[in-house]
This record gives structure tokens, C-alpha cells and sequence, in this order.
């Protein structure tokens, strides 16, 4: 059994920021790793199309345990040239131990995904 911090005791937090060029393999854009001894909490996740011509679909997911995948959103369609943001500071994520954020596309080379999140210990 892994063991999140109690945040209302926190001794550290670190801000990050971390990239993904997404493609149609599901990849962590964020892992928080099995006792880390950390929980991080995403504040935003955007998926820019870097695409001038073509939209792309994007899927997010949350990886509990390395295990089961949870969708933040499914197959949606983000236009040439432009973002969407499926995880903000309005809404925050929570990632415990052993649990990540997965990033898949319907095309390579179109989305790139960019994570804001703090790590708590």
C-alpha cells in the first residue's frame, strides 16, 4: 500500500512544467512514480495542434495504479492551429503514487501536449 502526504503538513511544494509531442501510442505527459512519497497536483494540461491544415484528435487519460485507465476526455477534436486545455487550475487533478496523466493522438506529429503541476511532499 502506497502512502500519499498529507498536504495539509506539506514541507515541499515544486512547480513544474513538462512537454509531450503526442502520438497515436499512449504516453505519460506526467508520472508520478510508486513511492515517490509525493502527490502532484495538475494545474493545467493543454494540447496545442501544431497541425496548420489538419485537426486531431485528442484522448487524456488518468492512469490509476499503472492499471486502469479514466478519461479526462475522449477523442476530441482540436483544430489546426489551435488549443484546448481538458485539465485547468479550476478543476485541479490530484496525481497519488503510481498514477499518471496519458496523452494519445489520432496522428503523430500534429499534437503537443504541456502540463503545469506542483509536486507536494
Amino acid at each position: 500500500f502506497m502512502a500519499a502526504p498529507n498536504i495539509v503538513n506539506v514541507a515541499t511544494i515544486t512547480g513544474k512544467t513538462a512537454g509531450l509531442a503526442v502520438t497515436t501510442s499512449a504516453a505519460d505527459v506526467v508520472d508520478n512514480a510508486a513511492s515517490s512519497g509525493k502527490v502532484f497536483k495538475v494545474n493545467q494540461l493543454t494540447i496545442s495542434n501544431v497541425d496548420g491544415t489538419n485537426s486531431a484528435d485528442i484522448t487524456v487519460d488518468i492512469y490509476k495504479n499503472q492499471a486502469t485507465a479514466f478519461h479526462v476526455c475522449k477523442t476530441v477534436a482540436v483544430p489546426a492551429d489551435s488549443s484546448f486545455i481538458p485539465i485547468d487550475k479550476n478543476n485541479p487533478v490530484y496525481l497519488e503514487e503510481n498514477d499518471s496523466i496519458r496523452c494519445t493522438a489520432s496522428a503523430n506529429s500534429d499534437l503537443e501536449a504541456v502540463v503545469s503541476y506542483e509536486e507536494i511532499s
